[in-house]
């Protein structure tokens, strides 16, 4: 089997069990989204929001790119796919919360960290995206520039989701939002090789292992 053929073959089986446990459950769907969460996650294909969230479709609106970076709201000419989801998320669809999931082992901090050649001029397109967490990367060296490269990027991963967050700041409906109160921001970092998540909390800017939520835990 392929792995094409198997991507079908796991659409058949999906297919099948939600019609058994729901059968109206496509044609709801189809009539309209109204997800309460927007969930911005690494394109990283061990890092799927949705499987982890255990959630259903519809549920989650979720955006992935290299590395969940958020650039900075800058209005201008050019194409900005993960701006203009935000834009949608907030003003379309009124979500909740924007969610900002950092990940364990991601290969593009590894790789800005190392210098690594596919970020090099020659490669524009991830090259000047990474360009967005350099602020990330340059804190990571002043604080742990003498230690090893897996501490360093463990730091550097958190630091990419606080970068993130406060980017998310930048767009005037993201902050009309949560200083009324209707929209809040949480940033999660998600260790793949122990399976668990972390939530940061920026009053005290700490990642904390996250447990059965006792109400809303977090600040923005």
């Amino acid at each position: 089997m392929t792995p094409f053929d198997k991507f079908l073959s796991g659409f058949l089986g999906f297919q099948r069990a939600r019609l058994e446990d729901d059968p109206e459950s496509f044609a709801r769907l189809a009539l309209k989204q109204t997800p309460k969460c927007m969930v911005i996650a690494c394109c990283d294909s061990r890092v799927d929001p949705a499987i982890l969230a255990n959630a259903a479709p519809g549920e989650l609106f979720i955006v992935r790119n290299v590395a969940n970076l958020v650039p900075p709201c800058e209005p201008d000419s050019h194409h900005h796919g993960t701006s203009a989801a935000l834009e949608f998320a907030v003003n379309a669809l009124h979500v909740e919360y924007i969610i900002v999931m950092g990940h364990a082992g991601c290969g593009g901090v590894r790789a800005m960290l190392t210098n690594d050649p596919e970020l090099a001029p020659e490669h524009p397109f991830i090259h000047r995206w990474m360009n967005l967490a350099e602020s990330a990367r340059l804190r990571t060296l002043e604080f742990l520039g003498d230690q090893p490269l897996e501490r360093q990027t463990a730091y550097c991963e958190r630091e990419v989701i606080k970068v993130s967050l406060r980017n998310l700041m930048s767009f005037p409906c993201i902050t009309e939002r949560v200083a009324a109160g209707t929209l809040h921001l949480r940033g999660l970092y998600f260790d793949i090789a122990n399976a668990t998540l972390a939530l940061y909390h920026q009053d005290r800017d700490v990642f904390e292992p996250v447990s059965e939520p006792e109400g809303d835990t977090g600040e923005l």
